[in-house]
């Protein structure tokens, strides 16, 4: 079966197995997993941060992010089409009691003057504006990037305004990869930065939180609250460590076939269009007359799976277990007269 639901379903290679079985733990809630210290300490380094946290999964650490920057009654500034605001179960609104602001910016990305637009003023009628979400890259914005330039102008926005700045970075590795930028440039901007290892760097579980180290010290109070503290979890966390070191400049791989796959869709009478590819995420528009539940019944009976994004659309995601096999295989079925 090829599957291109989600970069998530990947498999830990057998070196990535060798690492995990061989890592040395401890009791992490007590600060004595080794290999869990060992991570925190490698991916602050990474983002010249002061400190990182490790936690069970990216909604968690973009949940504690908010939770740590905001009381309730404050008002956070996303895209409508924000991970932190479409599939994150209303975290929002049941762990800190903060409302939305949203914006319906280009591919999942906003601008400095978006945000400026609608920042509340200091009235006791209205929430307090405390915080902007980016993603990078943009899920529903077809794996968008943000350009770097426009990201220092909203935060030169958030320091005028005093607001704080969080990035939910799940996918912050591909735009890295993808614009050449680098960890270091936006740690120095960013308040808080989620990262994910189980994604397309390929580890079973775990995401980053990463800031100063009096915002991490919140951070852990606030995982424990919300029952994330673990104990011997260091053999999750030698995933981690193996993914940073060799699974992150091999995401262009996962470009190239996307871009591949563009290609493909661009050619094909029964696509309606395609959105831009920029990174590992491809998603593309059916035709009235073709519902996401009959491509998704035709693509599954040639044993490939994919994902149901919206109203006619699907999305495909390039991912570390997705061969050049596979890719010619899948564009293959693509080019039958499927419909």
């Amino acid at each position: 079966m090829i599957d291109l639901r989600s970069d998530t379903v990947t498999k830990p290679s057998k070196l990535m197995l060798e690492a995990m079985m061989n890592a040395k733990v401890g009791d992490d809630v007590f600060g004595e997993d080794p290999t869990i210290n060992e991570l925190e300490i490698k991916a602050a380094k990474m983002f010249g941060v002061e400190a990182s946290l490790f936690c069970s999964s990216g909604t968690q650490t973009n949940q504690i992010a908010i939770k740590v920057h905001t009381i309730p009654g404050d008002e956070i500034i996303c895209d409508h089409t924000s991970h932190v605001y479409r599939f994150e179960g209303g975290g929002i609104g049941f762990n800190s009691g903060s409302s939305v602001r949203l914006i319906h910016g280009d591919r999942g990305r906003i601008t400095a003057n978006d945000v400026l637009t609608e920042i509340n003023p200091n009235d006791s009628h209205f929430p307090q504006t405390s915080l902007v979400s980016v993603e990078n890259t943009a899920n529903k914005g077809g794996g968008s990037c943000y350009d770097f330039t426009e990201l220092v102008k909203i935060k030169k926005a958030c320091d005028e305004k005093g607001l704080k700045f969080h990035m939910d970075g799940a996918r912050l590795f591909n735009a890295l990869v993808k614009t050449g930028e680098t960890p270091i440039q936006h740690g120095k901007l960013f308040d808080s930065i989620s990262i994910c290892l189980s994604k397309g760097l390929g580890a079973p579980v775990g995401s980053l939180l990463l800031g100063s180290k009096e915002f991490i010290k919140k951070a852990h109070r606030i995982r424990k609250i919300m029952g994330g503290g673990m104990r011997q979890a260091g053999f999750l966390a030698a995933a981690g460590i193996y993914a940073l070191d060799h699974n992150v400049n091999r995401l262009a791989e996962d470009h190239q076939k996307a871009k591949s796959l563009e290609t493909t869709l661009s050619g094909l009478s029964y696509i309606e269009n395609v959105m831009p590819v920029e990174t590992n995420i491809i998603i593309f528009k059916l035709p009235k007359e073709i519902s996401n539940a009959d491509f998704l019944k035709k693509f599954s009976s040639n044993n490939i799976l994919a994902t149901g994004f919206g109203p006619q659309l699907i999305r495909f995601v390039t991912h570390l277990d997705f061969t050049d096999d596979m890719l010619t295989i899948t564009e293959d079925v693509l080019k039958r007269k499927m419909f």
